[in-house]
């Protein structure tokens, strides 16, 4: 457990279920909700994501697609990835289950 850049507990379980690339997105939707990424301003990038949380490239890379793909945050090439307000994205609805079928 560390301090990030901005204060907070920084808490990666290595050892937890739950993949490394989930529990990296989970502390960022908490930053933007909580104005540390305000919205529409970026959101850490890559490299700053490994080097803060400790992470592969990669994990980092899986972090953001998925908040990208949950609408949480958005891409713009050439300039980085940027906050959307969060009642966007907790209002909308999450991944939905398949239909039962008949």
């Amino acid at each position: 457990m560390s301090l990030d850049t901005y204060g907070d507990l920084v808490m990666i379980d290595w050892r937890a279920n739950q993949p490394k690339w989930q529990q990296v997105a989970i502390l960022i939707k908490d930053r933007i909700r909580k104005g540390v990424y305000a919205v529409d301003e970026p959101v850490a990038s890559e490299h700053e994501i490994v080097q803060e949380f400790g992470v592969a490239r990669g994990t980092a890379r899986k972090a953001l697609q998925r908040l990208r793909e949950e609408g949480v945050v958005y891409a713009v090439r050439g300039l980085g990835t940027f906050a959307r307000p969060p009642d966007e994205w907790e209002s909308s609805p999450q991944e939905e289950s398949p239909a039962p079928r008949a």
